[in-house]
């Protein structure tokens, strides 16, 4: 019982934390003030980056595809794009994962 009531505290303690500018890390995300890295791995994995939904698609000719909600794009290492409200740039993009920063706008 206490596993489960820690874990509905400490998820909306992390939100109000990345809200009010501190930062924090958790799993594959790690945040301050108004900006997140975040690393996936494996198609399908997914983060939750400033109260989006983030998931990768996979990787095809050193791009690397993701989508935000109904936004999909797709970025090579260095690049930056804009996905839904969140602005991405890809940092790193290896056949089975992509690093990535996130911030809103």
């Amino acid at each position: 019982m206490t596993t489960s009531r820690t874990a509905r505290i400490a998820v909306p303690l992390l939100a109000a934390l990345a809200l009010a500018g501190c930062s924090f890390t958790s799993n594959n995300v790690s945040c301050s003030s108004n900006q997140c890295t975040a690393t996936l791995t494996g198609e399908g994995s997914e983060a939750s980056i400033l109260g989006n939904s983030l998931v990768f698609a996979g990787t095809q000719d050193g791009r690397a595809t993701l989508s935000v909600g109904d936004a999909e794009v797709s970025c090579a290492t260095g690049e930056s794009v804009s996905a839904g409200p969140l602005s991405l740039t890809c940092t790193s993009v290896e056949d089975d994962s992509v690093e990535l920063t996130a911030s809103l706008g």
